[in-house]
């Protein structure tokens, strides 16, 4: 019955972790721009020379 209440207190001891972890994200503004991630994939970093190729005949 002692190992129920340790591992109890062991897991509400890492939920508090989490939590802080979570407040002090929020707090760094780490979630403030929730639009460029799913788009950053569609922009060109460095813009690319493709010139138009033409193929031997």
């Amino acid at each position: 019955m002692s190992a129920i209440f340790l591992l109890i207190g062991i897991s509400l001891v890492v939920a508090v972790g989490f939590l802080i972890a979570f407040l002090w994200a929020v707090k760094n503004n780490q979630y403030e721009d929730d639009y460029t991630p799913s788009v950053r994939m569609l922009f060109n970093d460095t813009p690319s020379d493709n010139k138009e190729q033409t193929k031997p005949e």
